[in-house]
Parts: C-alpha cells; sequence; structure tokens
C-alpha cells in the first residue's frame, strides 16, 4: 500500500464528489470533465485500498469509510486556504520600498504619494532615493522608477510618461531689470542654469534660431530639482524637463518664456524583476502610477503638452526669419 499523503487533485475531487454525491456536478465545479473526475476517485481509492462511494442507479453513497474520511479532508481544505489568505493578505500588506531619482521623488512622486496611501492604506511605503542602478541581488528593494531608454535586461520595465525639454523661467523675469525676457535673443542677457545631463541648451537655441548666446555658461546642477528650485528663486533660465517642472508651472512659480520644446529622447520607467512583477504591494504601486498618468496626461497637465499653459501664450517667441 502506498505511503504518505495521496496527490492533492485526487483529494479535491474527492471532496467535491462527497460534498454534491455527484461526479457531473464535482466535474462542473473543478472545470474538469467528469471522466477525469471519476478517474481520480479511483487512483484515490487504490491509494487508500478502500472503496470510497457505492455506485447505485439511484446515485452515489458515501461509504462508511469515507463518512469518517470527509471531515479530515474539508478540515485540511480549510487550513489550507486560511492558511493561503493570511499569505496573500500579508503579502499585500507591509512595506513596499521604492527606489527612484531624488528630483523625481521629490518634484513628481512625493506631491502625489498621499493619494496612493489613501488608496492603500495597508501598504507601508519606503521611499529610497538614489542615483545607483539597484542591485536587485543585493538591496532591498521592491520597486524602482528610471529615467531612460528603457533597456533593462532581466527585468519587467513598463514605460510611465515621456516628456519634452524647455525652457523654464520665474514670471519676474518677463517684465523686470533691463532685459526683460521677451524674445529667445533675449537669452544672451541672463543667465542660463544647466541639468547635468540631461537637456542641451545649444540644441534649444539651434531649434529655436538664435545666435549669439554662449550657450555653454552658467551653473550646472546635478540634480534637477535644484535647477528647478533655482529657476525659481529667479537665478535664471533653466533648460528644464517637463515632467519636474509641471508643478511649478501649474503653481505659477515658473513660466514657459517661449513654446518652444524639444521631445527628450528617455522616458520614466517604472522597473523590477519579473518574479516580483505581479507581487501585491508591487502590481498595486505600479498600476496606481499608470492610472495617474493617464489621468494626468488626460488633464493636459503642463510639462506633457508641449504648448504652454494660455497664460503664457503672450510670451512666444515672433517666427524666425
Amino acid at each position: 500500500m502506498p505511503s504518505g499523503l495521496p496527490p492533492l487533485n485526487a483529494l479535491r475531487a474527492f471532496e467535491a464528489a462527497a460534498r454534491h454525491l455527484s461526479f457531473t456536478r464535482a466535474a462542473e465545479e473543478l472545470h474538469v470533465t467528469q471522466a477525469a473526475v471519476s478517474h481520480q476517485i479511483r487512483a484515490l481509492e487504490r491509494n487508500l485500498g478502500v472503496s470510497l462511494f457505492y455506485r447505485g442507479a439511484r446515485g452515489l453513497r458515501l461509504t462508511t469509510e469515507a463518512q469518517d474520511y470527509v471531515p479530515a479532508v474539508r478540515r485540511a481544505f480549510e487550513l489550507l486556504r486560511e492558511a493561503t489568505d493570511r499569505m496573500r493578505r500579508d503579502e499585500a500588506r507591509g512595506t513596499l520600498t521604492i527606489s527612484l531619482l531624488p528630483s523625481f521623488a521629490t518634484r513628481w512622486l512625493v506631491p502625489r504619494l498621499g493619494l496612493f496611501t489613501a488608496a492603500h492604506p495597508e501598504i507601508d511605503v519606503r521611499v529610497a532615493p538614489s542615483t545607483h542602478l539597484v542591485e536587485w541581488a543585493k538591496e532591498q528593494v521592491d520597486v524602482a522608477i528610471r529615467y531612460g531608454a528603457g533597456r533593462y535586461p532581466g527585468l519587467r520595465s513598463d514605460r510611465l510618461m515621456t516628456e519634452n525639454i524647455f525652457p523654464v523661467c520665474s514670471p519676474r523675469l518677463l517684465t523686470e531689470g533691463k532685459h526683460p525676457l521677451q524674445a529667445p535673443a533675449d537669452l544672451r542677457h541672463h543667465t542660463l542654469l544647466h541639468d547635468e545631463g540631461h537637456g542641451d541648451w545649444r540644441n534649444w537655441l539651434m531649434a529655436a534660431g538664435v545666435g549669439g548666446v554662449d550657450w555653454d555658461r552658467g551653473p550646472i546642477f546635478v540634480d534637477s530639482s535644484m535647477l528647478i528650485q533655482a529657476a525659481v528663486e529667479g537665478q535664471g533660465v533653466a533648460l528644464a524637463r517637463g515632467v519636474l517642472a509641471r508643478d511649478e508651472l501649474r503653481a505659477g512659480r515658473l513660466v514657459r518664456p517661449f513654446d518652444l520644446s524639444l521631445p527628450s529622447e528617455y522616458a520614466y520607467y517604472v522597473v523590477c524583476p519579473e518574479a516580483a512583477a505581479d507581487r501585491p504591494r508591487v502590481a498595486a504601486f505600479r498600476e496606481w502610477l499608470l492610472a495617474q498618468v493617464r489621468l494626468e496626461e488626460a488633464l493636459g497637465e503642463p510639462g506633457v503638452l508641449c504648448e504652454p499653459p494660455a497664460a503664457e501664450q503672450s510670451a512666444k517667441p515672433a517666427p524666425a526669419s
């Protein structure tokens, strides 16, 4: 006689058939054929060395051995379901560690993070700003948001959003000082603020048809958030990434003096190992991110559209001759 536990599928077939006293109804519940249920029952009877059902013209009846056995089988399945539910609840709850660039954390995620925690109070978010690529095997990180080309071998990556690059400045620069910023050529009188590694004033000035501006001068900021803040403080004109400048534009702390935008060659991606992609906490965060981006794009948030907000239309330069 075989030792150990019988096959799980055979026990499932037996429990369903015992409950319904019908192989046909058990098969419908388990989404298999009646023949498959009958085969599983016969295999279980051989494994146990007893008969489990009386098969007669009036249908099925449990044998004495089956009547003694079925309560234990049902309780075992109940315990398994309860343990599985607890595991899933625990997996859905707890801490979610997010690795992302400091600038994106400060300028985009953190102002919106309350929306996620309100929707998922069972998840504690740990925000871990970082500029280095995650070593998934060594670091306790669940998901990352990265700005790049989207090629992450061995990882699942979902594109969040693309963006444009364009000049931004304090509204004061449009009207104050000896040289109010009215046309791209006026940039020769203003300090240019640079985002190291992201955006190139030379390309923008060439696209605008402007010469005579020293595109290489001005402060360089390693962190894009610092660049945005310097522009808010009126320290110069920044060539900004639209996603990061979006909230400052919406609040009126920054304006777009000109409507010319250049598309970025990179985009934002939510990244995680394939094996972790469908974990409840990770999936909930990824789905919330994608939904939030779709909502903001549908609303035409500043920074996504190529055109500046209506209040800034008067600052458009004259067409290049």
